[in-house]
This record gives C-alpha cells, sequence and structure tokens, in this order.
C-alpha cells in the first residue's frame, strides 16, 4: 500500500492509503482473516454495523457490502487501531490513536515507516 495522506485529528492520526489493486469483498474478506490474528478483542463493523465473530473462519463467510472495518489493538502496533476497506475501490482508510509516542505527530515518513510494512502484509494476504 502507498500512503497518500495522513493528518492529525483530535486523539487520532488519520491516514488514507492507496492499494496496487482495486479488491473485491473476498480480497477484503482475507484481509479481515488475516488481521483477526494480530488484534487483541477485535471488533469487526460490516456497513457500521458490529458482526459477531466466533471463530476467524467466519469472516471468510460474511454477507457482501460496501466497507468492512476491523478495529481494536494489534499486537505488532500496541496502539489502537481501525482499518477501513471499501469494496470494489483501490482506498484503504486508517485511524490511529495518538496513545504511542510513534503516533504524535503527523509526519509522513515516520508513520511511513511505522504502519508501512503492517499495511503492505496485510494486502499481499489478500492475494493469497
Amino acid at each position: 500500500m502507498v500512503l497518500v495522506d495522513v493528518r492529525k485529528e483530535g486523539s487520532w492520526l488519520v491516514s488514507t492509503w492507496r492499494l496496487t489493486y482495486r479488491v473485491g469483498w473476498e480480497q477484503i474478506c482475507k484481509a479481515a482473516h488475516t488481521m483477526y490474528g494480530f488484534y487483541h478483542d477485535a471488533e469487526i463493523l460490516v456497513d457500521g454495523n458490529p458482526v459477531a465473530v466466533a471463530r476467524e473462519e467466519d469472516l471468510m463467510a460474511l454477507d457482501e457490502a460496501a466497507r468492512l472495518v476491523i478495529r481494536g489493538i494489534p499486537d505488532i502496533i500496541k496502539a489502537p487501531l481501525m482499518v477501513t476497506f471499501y469494496n470494489q475501490l483501490q482506498t484503504v482508510d486508517v485511524a490511529v490513536a495518538r496513545a504511542a509516542e510513534e503516533f504524535q505527530e503527523a509526519d509522513y515518513r515516520e508513520f511511513n515507516q511505522s504502519l508501512g510494512q503492517f499495511l503492505d502484509s496485510v494486502e499481499l494476504a489478500m492475494h493469497r
């Protein structure tokens, strides 16, 4: 993924990322499935509505919608993180709480280094 923009919004850094290719619902579900295991108490929202997830495999059977959000605290990032995927688009929105030292400022270079590799891994998982 390529970082397009990062900005402060209150106690959050909000960013927009561009995927290499547009993705469909199956790829979005694969991304959520991959990320789910890295989150502590992850919450899934489909078109703004919370979805109960008993097992990670349930994520692969979600009914198609316009957007999917996964939020919680990933073990890798160690700060509240919310990732929004959009069906049939090349855009992903990411919000991270300004709770950790590395997420205090909306510095493009540092933010890209902090989240870029993680999000690249998520994008690769979409195409497995």
